[in-house]
């Protein structure tokens, strides 16, 4: 079945309560009337609520309605916020400088508003020594607390171990500091643009003039 309402001779109806092109409430009225009503408005009499009894028609001009629409939904789902699950594989040995760089990527991913899966990898006889991971995986939710929260708690899950941590933020919220913090920069690389720093010079050349002493004439 098609989602799109019944528009002019499609409704199959004796009479429809009809709404003007404003909002106004017209009333009960046999569909030929409202029909012509559309004629003479030059718009479209669209059925906006079929299950009603009668039906609610509406004036209105349908065209530029479902253009309208599609536009909105279409800023909608530009402007939605989809939370995604990054994930950070480590070992339970893990070197200082390579637990510093992981931990970096797990701040920016959650920084970003995404929730980070931490994955511990244990081989050979590590697999008999879980609390490497558990103790790894409680440091690296501490580091991180600021920015995230143990989402599901450490977790064995065959040779791995699983943790998931989730933003403070929400993505929404990470987003639009994004885009502040690029519009700030943006801002900043123009305030110092070449074409800007000359216009200062010009300026603070007549005023190093004016402060100049003037030259008293030698006595003769």
């Amino acid at each position: 079945m098609s989602a799109e309402p019944r528009i002019n001779d499609r409704i199959r109806v004796p009479e429809v309560r009809l709404v003007g092109p404003s909002g106004e409430q017209v009333g009960i009225v046999p569909l030929a009337k409202a029909l012509e009503l559309a004629q003479e408005y030059d718009l479209d009499l669209v059925e906006v609520a079929a299950t009603a009894r009668p039906p609610v028609c509406k004036l209105m001009d349908y065209g530029k309605f479902k253009y309208e629409s599609a536009m909105k939904a279409r800023e909608a789902r530009k402007n939605q916020a989809h939370t995604v699950i990054k994930e950070m594989k480590l070992r339970p040995k893990i070197d200082p400088h390579d637990y510093d760089t992981k931990k970096g990527h797990v701040v920016r991913f959650l920084k970003q508003g995404d929730k980070v899966k931490i994955t511990i990898m244990f081989r050979g006889r590590e697999q008999s020594r879980p609390e490497l991971g558990f103790r790894l995986l409680q440091r690296l939710a501490s580091d991180v607390e600021d920015l995230g929260f143990i989402e599901s708690n450490p977790k064995q899950d065959g040779r791995n171990m699983i943790m998931v941590l989730g933003p403070h933020k929400k993505k929404t919220e990470a987003m639009a500091e994004a885009r502040e913090a690029q519009a700030a920069r943006k801002a900043e690389r123009q305030g110092h643009s070449p074409d800007a720093e000359s216009e200062g010079e010009i300026a603070e050349a007549p005023a190093a003039a004016a402060e100049a002493p003037a030259e008293t004439p030698s006595e003769a």
